[in-house]
């Protein structure tokens, strides 16, 4: 039996890297990007081996489209080189950064940023990759709860995850022939370094808990498991789904 292969974009740190450890839990190898952090990069991937696993990373800007075009030719390269074939399974678009200001204070900056980083980036990483992603794969865009509810100071990021969730659809319809299905998982409030940790501050946690259903925040942990369920054969009949994994945030 063939191992399967998934691509995870921002795999180091946070959410990326519990979707890996889940995914190689479940006997996939992973190759995943990180942005700059290269000691963290190496704990994954020394995580993953443990596993029994193969793992690698490779750096990647999602503010610079020519690196998403690098890292995809790094990653089939690799992939020629181990398998013989360039191919690979499964694509999880997690990679970003989020941004915290009214619309009154957002500089065409910060929303170029945005836009580059959430919607540009993985729509044309997506593209570079298809040629290669196995006819019955999956593909894993993450949003985020922010676009069924508001919250001040969210709105460029949000509007970016929103424009995702769209593009998520379109692949579901234009992949439907190949058999590969698109799927957005759009997490609530996680306490991550995501946004300058913004999650992890006491004040901001109680309010979330007060907010959520389960009474509590998120944590990297709650998502992992739901991405691995979707690159399983249980799930092959999701597709062209937005799947909010917040523990009922806002119900």
């Amino acid at each position: 039996m063939n191992t399967k292969t998934a691509i995870i974009t921002g795999g180091s740190r946070g959410l990326g890297r519990d979707m890996a450890i889940n995914l190689a839990q479940n006997g996939i190898n992973i190759i995943f990007s990180y942005h700059s952090n290269v000691a963290k990069a190496n704990e994954v991937i020394s995580e993953i081996e443990t596993l029994g696993q193969k793992a690698i990373a490779f750096p990647f800007d999602a503010n610079n489209y020519e690196s998403g075009q690098e890292f995809v030719k790094k990653a089939t390269d690799y992939l020629q080189q181990e398998n013989n074939s360039p191919n690979f399974d499964f694509l999880i678009n997690n990679a970003g950064t989020g941004t915290y200001n009214l619309i009154a204070d957002t500089t065409e900056v910060q929303f170029d940023e945005m836009m580059h980083i959430h919607v540009k980036s993985i729509y044309f990483f997506t593209q570079a990759a298809l040629p290669y992603l196995n006819n019955s794969g999956r593909i894993i865009n993450i949003s985020s709860g922010l676009t069924r509810f508001s919250l001040p100071g969210m709105s460029a990021y949000a509007m970016m995850k929103g424009g995702i969730e769209v593009f998520t659809r379109y692949l579901a319809k234009e992949l439907g022939a190949r058999k590969i299905t698109a799927n957005v998982v759009a997490p609530g409030a996680i306490a991550t370094d995501f946004g300058g940790g913004l999650n992890k501050e006491t004040e901001k946690v109680n309010i979330i808990a007060s907010l959520t259903a389960l009474g509590r925040v998120g944590e990297a942990e709650d998502i992992g498991g739901v991405v691995a369920f979707l690159c399983s054969d249980k799930a092959g009949w999701i597709n062209g789904q937005r799947i909010e994994v917040s523990g009922g945030m806002l119900v």
